[in-house]
């Protein structure tokens, strides 16, 4: 699935992304380091995975990497 990288926090590696909906999705730290990426900017266009979320929540980012053609 594709997403706009939104925010991103360099001490906790952790951040959000938009879905192309508008969504919010926040990512963790495990997610961040799955796809081994060293920095996000906002608005970069990232890949993520996703697993579902806690009942009632939304999906959860299991990784995050750049968007590749």
């Amino acid at each position: 699935m594709q997403a706009t990288a939104y925010t991103y926090d360099p001490e906790t590696r952790s951040g959000s992304v938009l879905l192309d909906d508008g969504t919010p999705v926040e990512f963790g730290a495990e997610a961040f380091d799955a796809g081994g990426l060293r920095l996000l900017r906002p608005g970069q266009r990232v890949r993520i995975e996703t697993e579902p979320g806690a009942e009632g929540a939304g999906p959860r980012i299991t990784l995050v990497t750049l968007q590749t053609l």
